[in-house]
């Protein structure tokens, strides 16, 4: 917060030396932006005075007039050009009122523009130029900088007066008399410059207006007198008896110190513009090396005071990542694989002791991360004991079943041998088959539970055909199943009873998923050097999702002790499937694009058998109902 507080402070103070640099800079642009415009305001003063004279019937001014007009084209571009890219709008619009100082030209050169018109428009200009100066004044707020542009301003005034008098004198002095008006136009240009040098005397400094006297003790300035004395006297309209020339030349000469003071005042006050600007420059780069060290000492102290703590809590972080990711595991996977003896005596690694001298909210934290990975060290033996005593007695209680069951089968097949009642008989074929689901229910059991099933294999073979009806007899709605085409083949034996065991609990599935009065159709064919099994059912059928899942739990990737009891014959088919080689995948009967609205007309199971189980068989075929499935075998993964 205080840091925080001291870089807002710094940037006050920069944007307030950041404003007082542009305005020193923009004020030194625009004092020598004037002093251009006034030089373009000495030259229309002079084509001003030469126009007049032309007017009045001087011709012998038309060569200095000539040149006088091409110096004023020459700055004017120039100072356009100036004015278009330094956007400076009021001298902007001051330069546009000269666009129609050609035509003006053209009207005094063929004697068609009345003496006054012309002679006004060469006033408007130079007075809007000379306005200009004012409004594009400098917005710095220091006293002496703005005295210098006022002072200078003024002295524009007094220069423009005196150029207007020059010029109406001109012609007067060639005309040899004032006519109506003109005394009244001399008076009042007189009046405007003397005022105009009054208010100069009030802002110029000493120096400043040393040098307007200086402009003022000349033998020029004297002469510009007499003739404004003789002036006076011709008031009533007498002839005056004075050469132009000579006051053309006087008046210039006076007009040209004027300028030469306005350009001395023009140069203090750049000077002093110039001298804001490189002190605002040295006070914003101090206040930004300011703001920069302030932020520097922060982050130096912030990285200090960081690093006792991010060090401790880098290591912390390394090993919570350790504990998550290799040590925790680790130890949970010993602890599943030991006995529940010694599961309950494993401990995880003591933490890393280098933790245990640094800060007391650190130690803690390693203390109390410890204490997580001792618990759920605990909590995985736990866990680990409880798994192994609930598998182990579900493996019982399926051993038990299953000796029941083999028992109830051995009396079952005494009574059908003794039994000649047919209706007796059949009830007993129902009993037997009902015993016969029975002992696969446990058979499933204990293949769940990672229980060798009992021996039940013959070093011979079996036909395919055979083992789909062993897996037949095995389901409830048995006589929906029908097996529809299976090219001949033969089984080892010691695949026989597993193999029937998974396709039972796969026609199981598909009979729960069909409607009643629907069959369940099953296909057997060659592809390559394995066999393929398909069982098909047209059911409601899975949506995309469900088959995935579906299929991770036939590949034996999920645990059936975390899955819906509805699932667990997906388990017990992975189970045989892993410990055969064989694959099974389940997949829409239609190859439509099923969602969870709209699912596909039934499911088809797919098994490969690989060629170690199978091997053909050249006699026999099974007869054709229809042809086989439009999908071919799902094959090993290669």
């Amino acid at each position: 917060m205080p840091t925080c507080l001291l870089l807002v402070l710094t940037g006050v103070a920069v944007g307030d030396r950041a404003e007082d640099w542009s305005a020193a800079r923009e004020s030194g642009e625009r004092v020598q932006l004037a002093l251009d415009a006034q030089n373009l305001v000495r030259e229309l003063q002079r084509e001003h005075g030469l126009t007049s004279g032309l007017l009045g019937g001087a011709g012998r001014y038309r060569p200095e007039l000539a040149d006088t007009r091409r110096r004023v084209d020459a700055i004017h571009a120039e100072l356009q050009r100036r004015v278009d890219r330094d956007s400076a709008p009021a001298f902007e619009d001051a330069l546009g009122s000269l666009d129609q100082l050609p035509a003006v030209r053209e009207g005094v050169d063929d004697e068609s523009i009345d003496r006054e018109e012309a002679l006004g428009f060469f006033a408007t200009a130079m007075a809007e130029l000379n306005d200009a100066q004012l409004a594009e004044g400098s917005n710095h707020g220091d006293q002496l900088l703005g005295d210098g542009m006022a002072a200078l301003q003024e002295l524009a005034g007094a220069t423009e007066a005196l150029a207007e008098e020059r010029g109406l004198m001109n012609g007067v002095f060639v005309a040899g008399r004032f006519t109506e008006g003109q005394y009244v136009e001399f008076a009042g240009a007189r009046a405007a410059r003397e005022s105009a040098l009054r208010g100069y005397e009030q802002v110029a400094t000493a120096e400043q207006r040393a040098a307007l006297d200086a402009a003022f003790e000349t033998e020029d300035a004297t002469r510009v007198a007499t003739f404004e004395q003789l002036a006076d006297a011709g008031a009533d309209g007498s002839p005056l008896d004075a050469q132009a020339d000579d006051w053309w030349t006087a008046s210039t000469a006076l007009t040209d110190g004027l300028h030469e003071t306005q350009r001395q005042v023009g140069e203090d006050v750049a000077e002093r513009a110039d001298r804001l600007s490189a002190a605002a420059t040295r006070q914003l780069a101090g206040f930004v090396a300011l703001g920069l060290l302030i932020l520097g000492v922060a982050v130096g102290l912030a990285v200090l005071a960081a690093r006792s703590i991010a060090r401790p809590l880098d290591e912390l972080t390394r090993q919570a990542e350790a504990v998550a990711g290799h040590r925790l595991p680790e130890t949970v996977r010993s602890i599943q694989e030991a006995e529940p003896e010694e599961a309950e005596q494993l401990l995880p690694p003591e933490p890393d002791p280098t933790l245990a001298g640094g800060a007391e909210e650190v130690t803690r934290l390693a203390a109390a991360l410890h204490d997580v990975e001792r618990t759920a060290v605990g909590l995985a033996a736990q866990q680990t004991v409880l798994r192994r005593n609930g598998t182990e007695s579900l493996a019982n209680l399926g051993h038990r079943n299953q000796r029941l069951v083999r028992r109830q089968l051995r009396l079952i097949t005494a009574l059908e041998s003794k039994e000649l009642d047919p209706d007796a008989l059949g009830e007993l074929f129902e009993l037997d088959h009902l015993a016969t689901r029975m002992r696969r229910n446990a058979d499933s059991l204990l293949i769940l539970t990672g229980q060798q099933l009992p021996p039940r294999v013959w070093t011979g073979t079996a036909e395919i055909a055979e083992v789909v009806h062993s897996a037949v007899s095995e389901v409830e709605d048995y006589r929906r199943v029908t097996l529809v085409e299976a090219e001949p083949c033969s089984v080892h034996g010691g695949a026989f009873y597993e193999l029937s065991h998974l396709l039972a609990e796969l026609i199981e599935n598909a009979l729960t998923a069909s409607p009643q009065g629907r069959l369940v159709e099953v296909y057997g064919w060659w592809d390559g050097p394995e066999y393929c099994l398909a069982i098909v059912d047209r059911g409601d059928g899975m949506t995309d999702e469900e088959l995935d899942l579906a299929n991770a739990r036939l590949r034996g990737e999920d645990s059936f002790l975390v899955a819906p009891t509805r699932f667990l014959g997906h388990f017990v088919v992975g189970t045989i499937a892993a410990r055969l080689g064989v694959q099974v995948e389940v997949r829409h009967t239609q190859s439509a694009p099923t969602t969870a609205a709209a699912r596909g007309a039934g499911v088809s199971a797919y098994v490969a058998l690989p060629s170690d189980l199978v091997h053909p068989r050249a006699a026999g075929r099974a007869a054709h109902a229809e042809p086989p499935p439009p999908a071919r075998a799902i094959g090993r993964r290669r």
